[in-house]
């Protein structure tokens, strides 16, 4: 019996890492073909693994505004006939960070309230209004494109109209985008804390606020965090919101985009701005990830 455990104990381990490789290999991939030379990553011949020469030459192109003329370190030729500054993404670096914290900030603030209050308050229709801000989040974005675009337009939030305003409107609807998941996953949490502690502070003399700022919120530290790295990932890789909604800024992902030309992929820049979009990521994750963990399972344990 005890070999037949760690027998099973090792299968277990094997197909768990086989199927960790299998969806990290494709970051691990994209990460590769950012410091290969184009004579690399265009070479139709076969595939090239490690044999190469590593270079910087693609992040130093996408995220320090350098020429390629400038750099004589690649043999290989691009696919792109853009000039330098047509994939220096540094402004859009700046903007999609601007972006992304600004609309987890707005979702986070209005959702833990909102979550608070539909944990502790009953009235009626309350069940039918969570079944309808779980809808909101089932409807896809491009069904409401059209109308969208028209009223930003119309209410001048247009980047093209303002640029400021422009900001304002891609995290605005960035946090509408992000509400009902965040109010529902911050709902579980105070569910799991008993009413009877603020039963108990409020006959202490508390307030409904204090007991809120004080009790409640230090309490779901957990939930707070998985529902901002959630927020901020959401976020930080929309794509089609930001394209038909902006024209001068171009978040990351949308700039990417543009590495795709008329006369082939610029794959080099693609996977250089690519994997350094991942990183603020990864990093957000890692700062929180004890608090993540706990976040992402507290909530669904129920005595």
């Amino acid at each position: 019996m005890i070999g037949t455990s760690r027998t099973m104990q090792i299968v277990r381990d094997v197909v768990a890492i086989a199927i960790t490789a299998l969806f990290v290999f494709p970051i691990f991939w994209w990460a590769l073909t950012s410091i290969k030379p184009n004579s690399a990553v265009f070479d139709k011949d076969r595939v090239v693994w490690f044999d190469f020469v590593p270079t910087l030459i693609n992040y130093a192109v996408t995220l320090f505004g350098r020429s390629r003329s400038d750099i004589a370190i690649d043999t290989g030729l691009g696919m792109g006939v853009a000039g330098a500054s047509a994939y220096d993404s540094r402004m859009s670096i700046i903007e999609s960070i601007t972006i992304t914290l600004g609309s987890t900030f707005i979702t986070i603030s209005v959702a833990v309230m909102a979550a608070y209050s539909l944990s502790r308050m009953n009235f009626r229709g309350r069940n039918a209004y969570l079944g309808w801000v779980l809808g909101q989040r089932f409807m896809p974005p491009v069904a409401i494109l059209v109308p969208l675009v028209m009223t930003y337009k119309a209410v001048g939030m247009r980047d093209t109209d303002n640029y400021w305003l422009g900001l304002l409107g891609l995290m605005l609807i960035y946090s509408l985008m992000n509400l009902p998941i965040a109010l529902l996953l911050l709902k579980s949490f105070f569910d799991d804390i008993s009413k009877d502690v603020d039963e108990a502070a409020m006959i202490d003399g508390a307030t409904r606020w204090q007991v809120f700022y004080k009790i409640a919120l230090p309490l779901v530290r957990g939930g707070l965090a998985a529902a901002a790295v959630l927020t901020f990932i959401f976020s930080w890789t929309e794509f089609l919101l930001s394209l038909f909604l902006t024209t001068d800024i171009r978040t990351v992902p949308v700039k990417i985009q543009t590495f795709v030309t008329s006369t082939g992929n610029e794959w080099g820049f693609i996977a250089a701005l690519g994997t350094a979009a991942a990183i603020p990521s990864f990093i957000f994750i890692l700062l929180v990830q004890k608090h993540l963990v706990r976040g992402l399972t507290l909530g669904s344990l129920k005595e």
